[in-house]
């Protein structure tokens, strides 16, 4: 009964920026870490970003100083403002949750995934 959904993806100029959300809906009591991860055809998904309850961050040396992951609680939803853009983060990305729907009952979420291109 939990969905992620992820928008904000597109194509981005190199330099430019883009803003991802993803909103966690349905049977939720509380949400623990939230992630986003990106994977590029043929390739490993990695983790990118990711920001537990109180606000602590985590970052892929290859986006720390470009991206920035925050979250509202209220909202159940999670940003990744990503800036300086460049072709190698061409990717879908993926929002990643650990939802609590019923105390004691924790589960794994994907969203769908957002298409990110920084044309070369």
């Amino acid at each position: 009964q939990v969905q992620l959904v992820e928008s904000g993806g597109g194509l981005v100029q190199p330099g430019g920026s883009l803003k991802l959300s993803c909103a966690a809906s349905g049977s939720i009591f509380s949400i623990n870490a939230m992630s986003w991860y990106r994977q590029a055809p043929g390739k490993q998904r990695e983790l990118v970003a990711s920001i537990t309850p109180g606000g602590s961050t985590n970052y892929a040396d290859s986006v720390k100083g470009r991206f920035h992951i925050s979250r509202d609680n209220a909202k159940n939803t999670v940003y990744l403002q990503m800036n300086s853009l460049k072709p190698e983060d061409t990717a879908v990305y993926f929002c990643h949750a650990f939802v609590v729907v019923r105390i004691g009952n924790e589960y794994s979420y994907w969203g769908q995934g957002t298409q990110v291109t920084v044309p070369s």
